[in-house]
């Protein structure tokens, strides 16, 4: 659990957690400079948890995505499989257990990645509906362009753990370490795991860092960024960190990403040919469309 200043809903997670059918797990907290009460109602909690390994320490202070991929270097040395958590969300019961039924049916030693779907709620926990239900399936043509699931949602099993700790070695920045996640893990060649029953209800409230895909305001985001020029600052992110990590990725992974790299260089007769040539996809037919017009202004 990556914390910041998550006081006001941090005992509704923390209960949920108690709550969980799958009984074995630790728990590790990494405080990014909190100034609210958040630490102490960890503490609090921990007192009450005696049977559980739960451990309160101090995070880098670099943002979230720095914070999470420094928690995965503290993870219980034995521990099977590892699960990012927010601090203001609630998991269904089951949750823990879901993810690990899907995870145990992977060849042991291939990394792999659970993630899924979340039930959007407001910030008292009423229902607004749900995160989309992707079609097409998982893979790093798709990692490169598109995050698909929130960190929230995604358990890693111990050859995806292993492989995620060497990554996070990487000491520069990345735009969010769930979208980080999805792309060492499929450009290692892993598995990604996406479940359409949602486990996590995901808080929205006006402190949130990343907010839900639902509706047309969320629409009207991405294309924001995608016209500001951020979605490609956040590529170039991507990018600098994939080619850090090279040596992890697989030979279809990095012609991929050197044709991809190629697209955003090329003149505007030739991008379109390349962007075919990666295979690059978003999972909606609007975000594919966005995809290319991004390519074709130089936006990607």
């Amino acid at each position: 659990m990556a914390l910041h200043n998550g006081a006001a809903h941090l005992t509704d997670q923390l209960e949920s957690l108690a709550r969980q059918t799958h009984g074995d797990w630790s728990l590790r907290i990494s405080d990014d400079r909190s100034s609210d009460d958040g630490p102490a109602i960890c503490e609090r909690f921990a007192a009450t948890m005696p049977g559980y390994d739960i451990r309160l320490t101090h995070g880098p202070g670099r943002g979230a995505a720095r914070n999470f991929l420094s928690l995965l270097q503290t993870c219980d040395p034995r521990a099977e499989y590892a699960a990012f958590c927010d601090q203001d969300d609630v998991w269904r019961p089951e949750k823990l257990t879901h993810a690990l039924t899907h995870l145990s049916r992977v060849p042991a030693g291939r990394p792999a990645l659970y993630c899924g779907r979340t039930i959007v709620t407001d910030d008292r926990l009423n229902i607004r509906g749900h995160s989309p239900d992707f079609r097409h399936p998982p893979g790093f043509s798709n990692a490169l362009v598109q995050s698909i699931a929130g960190g929230n949602t995604m358990v890693l099993n111990r050859a995806a753990l292993d492989l995620m700790r060497v990554a996070a070695r990487y000491d520069g920045p990345v735009p969010a370490h769930d979208w980080w996640c999805y792309q060492v893990i499929t450009g290692a060649g892993g598995q990604v795991i996406f479940d359409t029953n949602p486990q996590v209800f995901y808080r929205q409230h006006g402190r949130n860092l990343v907010g839900s895909n639902l509706g047309v305001p969320a629409r009207l985001s991405r294309l924001h960024r995608l016209c500001n020029g951020t979605y490609r600052s956040w590529t170039d992110q991507n990018l600098t960190a994939l080619q850090a990590i090279s040596p992890l990725l697989t030979d279809a992974a990095l012609e991929t990403l050197a044709t991809f790299r190629a697209v955003r260089d090329a003149s505007f007769v030739r991008k379109g040919r390349l962007l075919r040539k990666t295979g690059v996809y978003r999972q909606t037919r609007a975000g594919h469309l966005a995809l290319w017009a991004a390519a074709l202004t130089n936006r990607l």
